[in-house]
């Protein structure tokens, strides 16, 4: 089974190399229409692996922490612990929230600045890799590809540094959790309070750190150039409501559509799962995950209409990590593959063919469900039931079979 990961995101610093006198510290700063925390949130919340999410503020940002947290994506907004308080130094913060991580079920953690918020899906893999292959720790860096100078005072002499084998370290820096809590608490034991990050103190008690490649786009907003540079790279992200989201319809003029098929079988018990809603019922549907052939079909026409394989190929049922996974996290993910494409959807239509359970009475709770889902308003999505007139394992009611059609809209690439 695939190990799990828990973010803890350090936002409890001042900025004072940015703030203005009586200003917001800068992870509160708003970027394209949100707090730069909240895409920081979004950036980690989205990745499948991440269940836990523990923020270390400081005591006065209260108010703007709830604020940033309000706002982020509802699709994983139960993976965000209650805010932990931190100290007058990093290493005190993150101390902080590894205590509280400490009381979760999980395996990993990633150490992320609040004001990186350009946190790409790739960097994640790369590291959660690392450490699933048995790394102690890992640390996403990018390696120097300027030229270093060095000048010991003023007035004095420039001298060139040599590069090769430089890396600029970057967050996130990931670590087995209890191996970095454990490192944490004999560094505070031992007066130890002097790190500046996470592997610094892990190579102080003997873990060995392997670099992970990072991504330049990864910056950390630090001075009042980098949030002006971030709000022109904002532009050209799929942030959660930035560029591809807010762009109207009818400025993304590559219409596709994709269609979707799935089938369950009954089994024992009380309820079935369709488009993220529980239908009563005399039986359950049997499947690996939680069996929505709803969603289910919906990720299949959405991977489809962008060309990107099947929900097979990206969650295969021989996983164990997606034994009974809620199936709205599969929509998600071929949701945030369309927004990297700087597309939306436009469009649902939904079949469900069964005999039993009826859909009537569910029709509409059904379609708020898989429009809050997919971020689309409830007239963008259409839900409809037939029967196949007793024939086949849905007329024996043996299960049910959805059909979906899913239309997006994509702006088109230079020379299409």
């Amino acid at each position: 089974m695939a190990k799990t990961a828990a973010a803890l995101v350090v936002a409890a610093g001042r900025g004072t190399r940015l703030a203005d006198p009586g200003a917001v510290p800068k992870q509160y700063r708003l970027l394209v229409g949100r707090p730069v925390l909240t895409h920081t949130l979004n950036a980690l919340g989205i990745h499948l692996r991440i269940t836990q999410i523990v923020t270390v503020i400081h005591p006065e940002d209260v108010r703007l922490y709830e604020q940033a947290a309000s706002s982020v994506d509802g699709s994983w907004k139960h993976k965000l612990m209650d805010p932990v308080f931190g100290g007058d130094t990093r290493q005190r913060s993150v101390h902080e929230g590894l205590k509280a991580l400490c009381e979760v079920d999980c395996d990993y953690v990633l150490v992320h600045d609040a004001a990186r918020p350009f946190l790409a899906t790739d960097v994640i893999d790369r590291l959660l890799f690392q450490l699933d292959a048995g790394a102690e720790g890992a640390l996403a860096a990018i390696q120097i590809v300027d030229t270093l100078k060095k000048q010991a005072a003023a007035g004095k002499a420039l001298e060139t540094v040599d590069r090769r084998g430089l890396w600029a370290a970057q967050t996130p820096q990931a670590f087995p959790l209890q191996r970095l809590a454990e490192a944490h608490e004999k560094a505070a034991r031992a007066g130890r309070l002097d790190f500046t990050d996470d592997t610094g103190l892990a190579e102080w008690t003997g873990m060995t750190i392997s670099l992970s490649d990072g991504d330049a786009a990864n910056f950390k907003i630090t001075t009042a150039a980098d949030l002006k540079r971030a709000e022109q790279q904002a532009k050209l992200f799929s942030m959660s409501d930035t560029a591809s989201r807010s762009r109207p319809l009818s400025e993304l003029t590559d219409v596709r559509t994709g269609i979707g098929y799935d089938v369950h079988a009954f089994e024992d018990g009380d309820a079935v799962i369709l488009g993220g809603t529980s239908v009563p019922h005399t039986c359950k549907l049997k499947g690996h995950s939680d069996a929505d052939v709803v969603l289910h079909a919906i990720t299949d026409a959405t991977l489809g209409a962008i060309g990107d394989g099947d929900i097979g190929q990206h969650f295969p049922p021989s996983d164990p990590q997606w034994k009974g996974a809620s199936s709205d996290r599969f929509q998600t993910e071929a949701l945030r593959r369309l927004e990297e494409l700087g597309g939306r959807i436009a469009h649902i239509d939904v079949t469900i063919v069964c005999e039993e359970p009826k859909i009537g009475p569910h029709r509409e709770r059904i379609r708020a469900s898989i429009a809050a889902i997919c971020s689309l308003p409830v007239s963008r999505v259409s839900v409809k039931a037939t029967t196949s007139e007793r024939l086949g394992f849905t007329g024996r009611k043996e299960g049910i079979a959805a059909l979906a059609s899913v239309t997006v809209r994509l702006p088109f690439e230079e020379g299409e």
